[in-house]
Protein backbone atom coordinates (compact mmCIF):
# COMPACT_ATOMS: atom_id res chain seq x y z
CA UNK A 1 0.00 0.00 0.00
CA UNK A 2 1.19 3.12 -0.61
CA UNK A 3 1.51 5.81 1.44
CA UNK A 4 1.86 9.74 1.93
CA UNK A 5 5.24 11.17 3.36
CA UNK A 6 4.30 13.21 6.28
CA UNK A 7 6.22 15.08 8.79
CA UNK A 8 6.20 13.23 11.60
CA UNK A 9 5.93 14.83 15.04
CA UNK A 10 8.85 16.13 16.84
CA UNK A 11 11.19 15.87 13.68
CA UNK A 12 12.55 18.77 12.12
CA UNK A 13 12.19 19.96 8.69
CA UNK A 14 15.72 19.89 7.40
CA UNK A 15 15.85 15.86 8.54
CA UNK A 16 12.46 15.01 7.08
CA UNK A 17 13.79 17.22 3.84
CA UNK A 18 17.06 15.00 4.07
CA UNK A 19 14.71 11.83 3.92
CA UNK A 20 12.99 12.56 0.98
CA UNK A 21 15.70 13.60 -1.29
CA UNK A 22 17.28 9.95 0.12
CA UNK A 23 14.68 8.39 -0.66
CA UNK A 24 14.06 9.61 -4.07
CA UNK A 25 17.24 8.62 -5.25
CA UNK A 26 18.67 11.87 -5.00
CA UNK A 27 21.41 11.44 -2.72
CA UNK A 28 23.62 9.15 -1.62
CA UNK A 29 26.80 8.54 0.57
CA UNK A 30 27.92 10.03 3.91
CA UNK A 31 24.78 13.06 3.49
CA UNK A 32 22.01 10.70 2.96
CA UNK A 33 23.52 8.58 6.39
CA UNK A 34 23.39 11.32 8.60
CA UNK A 35 20.04 12.06 7.35
CA UNK A 36 18.71 8.07 8.87
CA UNK A 37 20.91 8.53 11.74
CA UNK A 38 20.62 8.80 15.40
CA UNK A 39 17.99 6.44 16.92
CA UNK A 40 20.86 3.91 17.59
CA UNK A 41 22.89 6.71 18.75
CA UNK A 42 20.04 7.88 21.37
CA UNK A 43 19.39 3.97 22.31
CA UNK A 44 23.59 3.15 22.31
CA UNK A 45 23.91 5.72 25.92
CA UNK A 46 21.79 3.61 27.59
CA UNK A 47 24.57 0.58 27.31
CA UNK A 48 27.28 3.04 28.44
CA UNK A 49 25.44 4.38 31.86
CA UNK A 50 26.73 4.01 35.23
CA UNK A 51 25.28 0.53 35.80
CA UNK A 52 28.09 -0.31 33.24
CA UNK A 53 30.81 1.37 35.38
CA UNK A 54 29.82 -0.66 38.61
CA UNK A 55 29.55 -4.12 37.08
CA UNK A 56 32.46 -3.56 34.69
CA UNK A 57 34.47 -1.83 37.73
CA UNK A 58 33.79 -5.01 39.66
CA UNK A 59 34.35 -7.52 37.10
CA UNK A 60 38.02 -6.17 36.15
CA UNK A 61 38.93 -5.61 39.36
CA UNK A 62 38.07 -9.01 40.82
CA UNK A 63 38.09 -10.93 37.46
CA UNK A 64 40.86 -9.41 35.44
CA UNK A 65 39.64 -10.38 32.04
CA UNK A 66 37.64 -13.47 32.58
CA UNK A 67 34.27 -11.58 31.85
CA UNK A 68 34.96 -10.13 28.84
CA UNK A 69 33.31 -13.03 27.03
CA UNK A 70 30.36 -12.07 28.69
CA UNK A 71 30.68 -8.50 27.65
CA UNK A 72 31.27 -9.12 24.13
CA UNK A 73 28.06 -11.77 24.31
CA UNK A 74 25.68 -9.22 25.68
CA UNK A 75 26.70 -6.45 22.99
CA UNK A 76 26.34 -9.54 19.97
CA UNK A 77 22.36 -10.00 21.84
CA UNK A 78 21.96 -6.35 22.24
CA UNK A 79 22.67 -5.50 18.37
CA UNK A 80 20.57 -8.18 17.68
CA UNK A 81 17.49 -7.26 19.42
CA UNK A 82 18.02 -3.46 18.75
CA UNK A 83 17.91 -3.74 15.21
CA UNK A 84 14.58 -6.08 15.71
CA UNK A 85 13.58 -3.47 17.37
CA UNK A 86 13.96 -0.79 14.92
CA UNK A 87 12.61 -3.02 12.80
CA UNK A 88 8.86 -3.15 14.33
CA UNK A 89 9.06 0.78 14.30
CA UNK A 90 10.21 1.23 10.64
CA UNK A 91 8.27 -1.58 9.36
CA UNK A 92 4.44 -1.38 11.16
CA UNK A 93 4.89 2.38 12.29
CA UNK A 94 4.17 1.28 15.94
CA UNK A 95 6.41 0.74 18.75
CA UNK A 96 6.65 -2.74 20.79
CA UNK A 97 4.68 -1.36 23.97
CA UNK A 98 1.25 -0.37 21.77
CA UNK A 99 1.63 -3.58 19.91
CA UNK A 100 1.86 -4.80 23.08
CA UNK A 101 -1.44 -3.61 24.17
CA UNK A 102 -3.14 -4.25 21.02
CA UNK A 103 -2.41 -7.63 20.86
CA UNK A 104 -2.08 -9.51 24.67
CA UNK A 105 -4.77 -9.68 26.77
CA UNK A 106 -5.53 -6.78 29.02
CA UNK A 107 -4.30 -8.80 32.54
CA UNK A 108 -0.85 -9.33 30.45
CA UNK A 109 -0.63 -6.02 29.43
CA UNK A 110 -0.96 -4.50 32.59
CA UNK A 111 1.61 -6.74 34.30
CA UNK A 112 3.85 -5.99 31.42
CA UNK A 113 3.36 -2.33 32.08
CA UNK A 114 4.47 -2.83 35.67
CA UNK A 115 7.65 -4.79 35.00
CA UNK A 116 8.47 -2.58 33.15
CA UNK A 117 8.09 0.22 35.22
CA UNK A 118 10.00 -1.33 37.42
CA UNK A 119 12.44 -1.73 35.42
CA UNK A 120 12.74 1.46 34.60
CA UNK A 121 12.84 2.93 37.74
CA UNK A 122 16.23 0.33 38.31
CA UNK A 123 17.78 1.88 35.03
CA UNK A 124 17.44 5.73 36.39
CA UNK A 125 18.63 4.40 39.86
CA UNK A 126 21.80 3.39 38.38
CA UNK A 127 22.14 6.53 35.82
CA UNK A 128 20.86 8.69 38.21
CA UNK A 129 22.81 7.81 41.35
CA UNK A 130 26.03 7.65 38.90
CA UNK A 131 25.95 10.63 37.85
CA UNK A 132 25.25 12.07 41.05
CA UNK A 133 28.37 10.26 42.42
CA UNK A 134 30.74 11.50 39.23
CA UNK A 135 29.67 15.44 40.10
CA UNK A 136 30.43 14.71 44.14
CA UNK A 137 33.37 13.35 43.80
CA UNK A 138 35.14 15.65 41.00
CA UNK A 139 33.83 18.67 42.30
CA UNK A 140 33.59 17.32 45.98
CA UNK A 141 30.10 18.02 46.53
CA UNK A 142 27.80 16.21 49.51
CA UNK A 143 26.59 13.33 47.35
CA UNK A 144 23.02 14.97 48.05
CA UNK A 145 24.04 18.16 46.36
CA UNK A 146 25.32 15.85 43.06
CA UNK A 147 21.81 13.73 43.14
CA UNK A 148 20.37 17.86 42.62
CA UNK A 149 22.44 18.95 40.34
CA UNK A 150 22.06 15.84 37.99
CA UNK A 151 18.38 16.31 38.27
CA UNK A 152 18.33 19.84 37.20
CA UNK A 153 20.79 18.81 34.20
CA UNK A 154 18.90 15.86 33.15
CA UNK A 155 15.21 18.04 33.00
CA UNK A 156 17.31 20.45 30.95
CA UNK A 157 18.30 17.99 28.04
CA UNK A 158 14.73 16.70 27.73
CA UNK A 159 13.34 20.67 27.20
CA UNK A 160 15.51 19.95 24.10
CA UNK A 161 13.10 17.37 22.96
CA UNK A 162 10.67 20.29 22.19
CA UNK A 163 12.60 21.44 19.46
CA UNK A 164 12.57 17.98 17.82
CA UNK A 165 14.78 14.78 17.94
CA UNK A 166 17.52 16.31 15.86
CA UNK A 167 19.06 18.44 18.74
CA UNK A 168 18.57 15.51 21.63
CA UNK A 169 19.81 13.49 18.97
CA UNK A 170 23.06 15.56 18.54
CA UNK A 171 23.64 16.52 22.05
CA UNK A 172 23.52 12.70 23.00
CA UNK A 173 25.50 12.05 20.00
CA UNK A 174 28.51 14.38 21.30
CA UNK A 175 27.95 12.72 24.81
CA UNK A 176 28.51 9.66 23.24
CA UNK A 177 32.01 11.35 21.66
CA UNK A 178 33.11 12.35 24.69
CA UNK A 179 32.82 9.13 26.72
CA UNK A 180 34.68 7.24 23.99
CA UNK A 181 37.45 10.05 23.73
CA UNK A 182 37.46 9.27 27.73
CA UNK A 183 38.23 5.55 27.62
CA UNK A 184 40.80 5.72 24.52
CA UNK A 185 42.59 8.03 26.66
CA UNK A 186 42.62 5.60 30.15
CA UNK A 187 43.63 3.12 27.19
CA UNK A 188 47.01 4.65 26.70
CA UNK A 189 47.22 5.47 30.67
CA UNK A 190 46.28 2.15 32.25
CA UNK A 191 48.45 -0.98 31.86
CA UNK A 192 46.99 -2.95 29.22
CA UNK A 193 47.85 -7.20 28.60
CA UNK A 194 46.33 -6.43 24.91
CA UNK A 195 46.99 -10.89 24.37
CA UNK A 196 45.45 -11.95 27.58
CA UNK A 197 42.29 -9.59 27.00
CA UNK A 198 42.11 -11.08 23.69
CA UNK A 199 42.27 -14.52 24.89
CA UNK A 200 39.15 -14.00 27.65
CA UNK A 201 37.33 -11.80 24.82
CA UNK A 202 36.43 -15.61 23.49
CA UNK A 203 37.16 -18.07 26.17
CA UNK A 204 33.83 -18.43 28.03
CA UNK A 205 34.47 -19.04 31.97
CA UNK A 206 32.67 -18.77 35.19
CA UNK A 207 34.84 -18.72 37.93
CA UNK A 208 32.66 -18.93 40.76
CA UNK A 209 29.11 -17.61 42.07
CA UNK A 210 30.00 -14.02 42.61
CA UNK A 211 31.56 -14.45 38.78
CA UNK A 212 28.11 -15.73 37.87
CA UNK A 213 26.52 -13.05 40.09
CA UNK A 214 28.37 -10.18 38.41
CA UNK A 215 28.04 -11.94 34.87
CA UNK A 216 23.97 -11.54 34.99
CA UNK A 217 24.52 -7.77 35.85
CA UNK A 218 26.82 -7.35 33.13
CA UNK A 219 24.29 -8.56 30.77
CA UNK A 220 21.30 -6.32 32.30
CA UNK A 221 23.44 -3.33 32.31
CA UNK A 222 24.00 -4.17 28.31
CA UNK A 223 21.03 -5.47 26.70
CA UNK A 224 18.89 -2.77 28.54
CA UNK A 225 14.85 -3.84 28.58
CA UNK A 226 13.86 -0.05 28.41
CA UNK A 227 16.06 0.52 25.10
CA UNK A 228 14.34 -1.93 23.15
CA UNK A 229 11.67 -0.31 23.63
CA UNK A 230 12.67 3.09 23.31
CA UNK A 231 13.98 2.07 20.16
CA UNK A 232 10.94 1.11 18.21
CA UNK A 233 9.64 4.09 19.49
CA UNK A 234 12.62 6.04 17.93
CA UNK A 235 12.14 4.58 14.59
CA UNK A 236 8.33 4.41 14.39
CA UNK A 237 8.27 8.09 13.24
CA UNK A 238 11.49 9.09 12.63
CA UNK A 239 11.64 8.74 8.77
CA UNK A 240 8.63 9.52 6.77
CA UNK A 241 8.24 6.39 4.13
CA UNK A 242 5.98 5.42 1.57
CA UNK A 243 5.94 2.11 0.46
CA UNK A 244 8.17 -1.11 1.47
CA UNK A 245 11.01 0.26 -1.02
CA UNK A 246 11.32 2.92 1.18
CA UNK A 247 11.17 0.47 4.58
CA UNK A 248 13.85 -1.94 2.80
CA UNK A 249 16.24 1.16 2.39
CA UNK A 250 15.46 3.06 5.51
CA UNK A 251 15.90 -0.58 7.10
CA UNK A 252 19.48 -0.68 5.69
CA UNK A 253 20.55 2.49 6.90
CA UNK A 254 19.25 1.79 10.53
CA UNK A 255 20.88 -1.73 10.65
CA UNK A 256 23.97 0.00 9.78
CA UNK A 257 23.65 2.40 12.38
CA UNK A 258 22.33 -0.08 15.07
CA UNK A 259 25.77 -2.38 14.62
CA UNK A 260 28.01 1.28 14.03
CA UNK A 261 26.53 2.63 17.01
CA UNK A 262 26.59 -0.73 18.99
CA UNK A 263 29.88 -1.79 18.47
CA UNK A 264 30.99 1.19 19.54
CA UNK A 265 29.27 0.85 22.80
CA UNK A 266 30.90 -2.53 23.55
CA UNK A 267 34.07 -1.18 23.27
CA UNK A 268 33.39 1.20 25.35
CA UNK A 269 32.59 -1.52 28.05
CA UNK A 270 35.49 -3.62 27.10
CA UNK A 271 37.35 -0.97 27.40
CA UNK A 272 36.20 -0.09 30.90
CA UNK A 273 36.88 -3.96 32.14
CA UNK A 274 40.70 -3.78 30.93
CA UNK A 275 40.74 -0.25 32.55
CA UNK A 276 39.77 -1.57 35.81
CA UNK A 277 41.88 -5.19 35.44
CA UNK A 278 44.97 -3.31 34.48
CA UNK A 279 44.76 -0.63 37.11
CA UNK A 280 43.52 -2.63 39.58
CA UNK A 281 43.61 -6.54 39.59
CA UNK A 282 47.01 -7.23 40.80
CA UNK A 283 47.23 -5.05 43.67
CA UNK A 284 44.00 -4.26 44.40
CA UNK A 285 41.20 -7.01 43.16
CA UNK A 286 38.77 -5.50 46.65
CA UNK A 287 37.76 -2.38 44.70
CA UNK A 288 34.39 -2.74 44.03
CA UNK A 289 32.73 1.01 44.19
CA UNK A 290 32.51 3.60 42.34
CA UNK A 291 34.18 6.00 45.01
CA UNK A 292 36.91 3.42 45.24
CA UNK A 293 37.86 3.18 42.53
CA UNK A 294 38.29 6.76 41.84
CA UNK A 295 40.43 7.53 45.00
CA UNK A 296 42.54 4.41 43.65
CA UNK A 297 43.10 5.44 40.32
CA UNK A 298 44.82 8.67 41.30
CA UNK A 299 47.99 7.16 43.05
CA UNK A 300 48.39 4.84 40.96
CA UNK A 301 47.33 6.43 37.48
CA UNK A 302 47.34 9.59 38.46
CA UNK A 303 44.88 12.39 38.98
CA UNK A 304 44.26 13.08 35.42
CA UNK A 305 43.40 9.34 35.09
CA UNK A 306 40.92 9.62 37.71
CA UNK A 307 39.53 13.08 36.79
CA UNK A 308 38.94 11.36 33.02
CA UNK A 309 37.27 8.66 34.87
CA UNK A 310 34.91 11.03 36.42
CA UNK A 311 34.12 13.35 33.44
CA UNK A 312 32.98 9.74 31.59
CA UNK A 313 30.64 8.75 34.72
CA UNK A 314 28.77 12.30 35.18
CA UNK A 315 28.19 12.58 31.15
CA UNK A 316 27.15 8.95 31.14
CA UNK A 317 25.12 9.49 34.05
CA UNK A 318 23.50 12.74 32.95
CA UNK A 319 22.78 11.57 29.12
CA UNK A 320 21.64 8.02 30.11
CA UNK A 321 19.23 9.45 33.03
CA UNK A 322 17.38 11.68 29.75
CA UNK A 323 16.98 8.63 27.95
CA UNK A 324 15.62 6.30 30.43
CA UNK A 325 12.83 8.95 31.16
CA UNK A 326 12.27 9.06 27.42
CA UNK A 327 11.61 6.15 27.43
CA UNK A 328 9.79 5.68 30.66
CA UNK A 329 6.92 8.26 28.73
CA UNK A 330 7.00 5.67 25.50
CA UNK A 331 6.39 2.79 27.70
CA UNK A 332 3.82 4.28 29.57
CA UNK A 333 1.96 5.77 26.64
CA UNK A 334 2.62 2.58 24.43
CA UNK A 335 1.24 -0.16 27.52
CA UNK A 336 -1.62 2.19 28.65
CA UNK A 337 -2.33 5.29 26.63
CA UNK A 338 -1.64 7.72 28.92
CA UNK A 339 1.34 10.12 29.48
CA UNK A 340 1.86 12.46 32.64
CA UNK A 341 4.58 15.38 32.27
CA UNK A 342 7.99 15.36 32.10
CA UNK A 343 8.80 16.17 34.94
CA UNK A 344 6.62 14.58 36.74
CA UNK A 345 8.59 11.54 35.88
CA UNK A 346 11.52 12.97 36.07
CA UNK A 347 10.74 13.30 40.02
CA UNK A 348 8.98 10.11 40.13
CA UNK A 349 12.15 8.33 38.66
CA UNK A 350 14.51 10.20 41.18
CA UNK A 351 12.89 9.37 44.35
CA UNK A 352 14.43 5.72 44.83
CA UNK A 353 17.57 7.07 44.46
CA UNK A 354 17.01 9.72 47.18
CA UNK A 355 15.66 6.46 49.08
CA UNK A 356 18.63 4.63 48.65
CA UNK A 357 20.90 8.07 50.23
CA UNK A 358 18.72 8.36 52.66
CA UNK A 359 18.57 5.17 53.94
CA UNK A 360 22.36 5.10 53.75
CA UNK A 361 22.46 2.03 51.44
CA UNK A 362 26.14 2.11 49.60
CA UNK A 363 25.76 3.06 46.01
CA UNK A 364 27.35 1.00 43.80
CA UNK A 365 26.13 -2.24 45.31
CA UNK A 366 22.47 -0.61 44.62
CA UNK A 367 24.03 -0.11 40.96
CA UNK A 368 25.13 -3.71 40.32
CA UNK A 369 21.89 -4.87 42.29
CA UNK A 370 19.64 -2.71 39.69
CA UNK A 371 21.51 -4.29 37.25
CA UNK A 372 20.92 -7.90 38.09
CA UNK A 373 17.01 -6.76 38.68
CA UNK A 374 17.18 -5.53 34.69
CA UNK A 375 18.44 -8.67 33.61
CA UNK A 376 15.31 -10.52 35.05
CA UNK A 377 13.02 -8.30 33.55
CA UNK A 378 14.80 -8.48 30.26
CA UNK A 379 12.93 -11.56 29.35
CA UNK A 380 9.47 -10.33 28.61
CA UNK A 381 10.51 -7.05 26.11
CA UNK A 382 12.40 -10.01 23.92
CA UNK A 383 10.44 -12.90 23.99
CA UNK A 384 7.40 -9.59 22.79
CA UNK A 385 9.80 -8.80 20.26
CA UNK A 386 10.48 -11.96 18.89
CA UNK A 387 6.67 -13.03 18.55
CA UNK A 388 6.13 -9.64 16.62
CA UNK A 389 8.52 -9.19 14.43
CA UNK A 390 7.56 -13.12 13.23
CA UNK A 391 4.52 -12.58 12.32
CA UNK A 392 3.37 -12.06 9.09
CA UNK A 393 0.52 -10.40 9.76
CA UNK A 394 2.77 -7.67 11.43
CA UNK A 395 5.48 -7.40 9.70
CA UNK A 396 4.49 -8.81 5.92
CA UNK A 397 7.28 -9.65 3.90
CA UNK A 398 9.58 -8.56 6.41
CA UNK A 399 9.29 -10.92 8.99
CA UNK A 400 11.60 -12.50 10.68
CA UNK A 401 13.76 -15.11 8.51
CA UNK A 402 14.19 -19.10 9.73
CA UNK A 403 18.00 -17.78 11.55
CA UNK A 404 17.07 -14.99 12.57
CA UNK A 405 14.58 -16.25 14.73
CA UNK A 406 16.92 -18.73 15.74
CA UNK A 407 19.31 -16.63 17.01
CA UNK A 408 16.83 -14.02 18.91
CA UNK A 409 15.70 -17.58 20.57
CA UNK A 410 18.80 -19.05 21.50
CA UNK A 411 19.84 -15.41 23.48
CA UNK A 412 16.75 -15.56 25.22
CA UNK A 413 17.24 -18.88 26.50
CA UNK A 414 20.94 -17.61 27.27
CA UNK A 415 19.38 -14.86 29.71
CA UNK A 416 17.11 -16.93 30.77
CA UNK A 417 19.23 -19.62 31.83
CA UNK A 418 21.35 -17.50 33.24
CA UNK A 419 18.64 -15.64 35.53
CA UNK A 420 17.25 -18.87 36.68
CA UNK A 421 20.95 -20.55 37.71
CA UNK A 422 21.35 -17.03 39.59
CA UNK A 423 17.80 -17.29 41.49
CA UNK A 424 18.43 -20.95 42.79
CA UNK A 425 21.74 -19.87 43.93
CA UNK A 426 19.88 -17.09 45.65
CA UNK A 427 18.19 -19.24 47.22
CA UNK A 428 20.59 -21.97 48.30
Amino acid sequence: MTETLVRPAGVTDRTVAAAHQALAGRHGGLRTALAFAGPAVVASIAYMDPGNFATNIQAGAKYGYGLLWVVLLANVIAMLFQGLSAKLGIVTGRNLAELCRDHFPRPVVWAMWGVSEIAAMATDLAEFLGGAIGLALLFHLPLFAGMIVTGIVTYGLLMCEQFGFRPLELIIGSIVGLICLCYLVEMFIAPVDWASAAFHAVTPQIADAGALLLAVGIIGATVMPHAIYLHSGLTQARVPVRDDNDRRMVLRFSNREVVIALAVAGLVNIAMVMMASGAFHAGHPEVAEIETAYHTLTPLLGAGAAGVFLVSLIASGVSASTVGTMAGQLIMQGFIGFRIPVWIRRLVTMLPAFVVVALGANATNALVISQVVLSIALPLPMISLIIFTGRKDIMGTFANSALTRSLAVMATAAVLILNVVLIVQTLG
